[in-house]
């Protein structure tokens, strides 16, 4: 079988559970052939893979975001929409639900021949028009028109891309991979399957009340567009896999049709980490995060509470494993935090093989503001290591278990709360047995719930559901 697996800004560019979670699963399944529809923010990362492809990858398609709207389209021209049409159009942007259908058809057909003549047309004018006069008669129309252009031209370009051919198309977000995944089941008439390690609509409105260069009167409309672009996946997907209990109960309340939703968690090899032995050269306690450095990550709560860690316990070091490169920007204000703290025996290694480093931590941090359900945890529970983790996506179903009987692996505190965090943090260096009981409870369930040929046994019958 063919299989179409379409990412949104994470394989092949990019490093993370996500991108682990997509080569994990096409490098296990050699029996089906895979195009990979990647979903790219820059693009300057054209072919630019950090991971080497697997040889049952066929095809890779990269559409990147990063487009600006040329103006080489008439200005004002009219496309001949029909009111219907701008109805559809209006749908996507006034908080209604979106008549995808219609859309798909819009952009698809020949009546849009590109997104610049679309976006510039007397057609799209008088939609935005509407849209004024009905919702947001406060908003300057110039303003509003440039905004909305820059929001919906991502869209355009995905949808007016296509997709290739195949016999099943397989999406692990919603958002613009949700739209595509949609529009494969649209054009070609071939099922539709949705993975959703996080929740995206959730993500995108935490980014968009912090955005400081979205003003107040345009939050609410880029977040009912990306609850829109998510309700086009559930509304699309033949059926929508998620990784825990409460991410269902989400998509549910999302709109997702509960007969759609099953639950396959995230799993890991356990036999590759059982040569990882402890190396302790000295008293030291190390603590470790294995986390890329970009915001949603929070590695700013991290630093703060490992400045209330040394002072109770002076001989602790913190080791931060993971790219830097994501958010440059970024990495810069954590590296100034760290001189501003006057913080010392603070590493941040980079991109690194992470198992050459976990044998040598006492335990593992992550003060993520939003995650699914965590590789990493898994991969740290496989090596016996305690965690401290923020209370989000399924960090507390894992560390404290979900009915089963293999105790605490860890402890989690509330999101962004950096004294929490330490207490944490200092409770478990000072009570060496606690760690060592916590890393055994965390082998032991990954052992027996997280592993890798369940995770496999999941997909696969999924898969064949779907084999003509």
């Amino acid at each position: 079988m063919k299989i179409c697996l379409i990412a949104e800004g994470s394989y092949p560019f990019i490093t993370g559970g996500v991108s682990s979670w997509i080569h994990s699963l096409i490098a296990s399944m050699p029996e089906h052939e895979f195009i990979i529809y990647a979903i790219g923010a820059e693009e300057k990362n054209r072919g630019k893979y950090v991971y080497q492809l697997p040889a049952n990858v066929v095809e890779i398609k990269e559409v990147f975001l990063d487009a600006y709207l040329k103006e080489d389209a008439a200005l004002g021209k009219r496309l001949g929409l029909t009111e219907d049409e701008q109805q559809a159009v209006l749908s996507l942007l006034d908080g209604s639900k979106g008549d995808w259908h219609a859309l798909f058809s819009v952009l698809s057909g020949s009546k849009v021949p590109s997104v610049a003549e679309l976006l510039t047309s007397k057609d799209f004018f008088e939609v935005i028009q509407r849209l004024c006069e009905q919702k947001y008669p406060q908003i300057p129309f110039t303003e509003m028109i440039w905004m909305i252009r820059s929001m919906v031209l991502p869209l355009c370009l995905v949808i007016q891309n296509g997709m290739p051919q195949a016999d099943l198309y397989h999406s692990v977000c919603t958002g613009y991979g949700g739209v595509a995944g949609s529009l494969g089941k649209y054009l070609h008439e071939k099922p539709f399957l949705l993975t959703e390690h996080g929740i995206y609509t959730r993500e995108r409105e935490e980014e968009i009340i912090k955005a400081n260069w979205i003003k107040g009167h345009f939050k609410d409309i880029w977040i009912d567009y990306f609850h829109n672009l998510s309700a086009c996946a559930y509304s699309y997907a033949d059926e929508v896999i998620t990784l825990f209990e409460r991410n269902k109960e989400i998509q549910i309340e999302l709109g997702c049709d509960p007969s759609k939703v099953s639950v396959i968690p995230n799993g890991v090899k356990v036999s590759d980490y059982v040569d990882i032995v402890e190396e302790k050269k000295n008293d030291a306690i190390t603590i470790g995060a294995v986390v890329r450095v970009v915001p949603i990550k929070d590695i700013k709560t991290m630093l703060h509470s490992f400045g209330l860690v040394k002072e109770q316990v002076p001989h602790a070091r913190f080791v931060i494993m993971g790219p830097t490169d994501e958010d440059e920007e970024y990495y810069t204000e954590c590296l100034q935090l760290v001189e501003s703290l006057q913080l010392e025996d603070v590493t941040f290694t980079g991109a690194v093989n992470v198992k050459e480093y976990l044998g040598k931590m006492d335990m593992l941090v992550l003060t993520s503001i939003s995650e699914g359900q965590p590789l990493v945890i898994l991969e740290g529970m496989a090596c016996r290591k305690p965690f401290v983790t923020t209370d989000v996506g399924s960090c507390r179903e894992l560390l404290y278990g979900n009915g089963d009987n293999y105790g605490n692996a860890g402890i989690t505190v509330p999101v962004m709360h950096f004294t929490q965090v330490a207490q944490a943090i200092i409770t478990l260096c000072q009570n060496e047995p606690m760690r060592r009981r916590m890393g055994r409870c965390g082998f032991q369930r990954v052992s027996a719930i997280y592993t890798h040929e369940n995770f496999l046994a999941g997909y696969r019958n999924m898969y064949r559901k779907y084999e003509v």
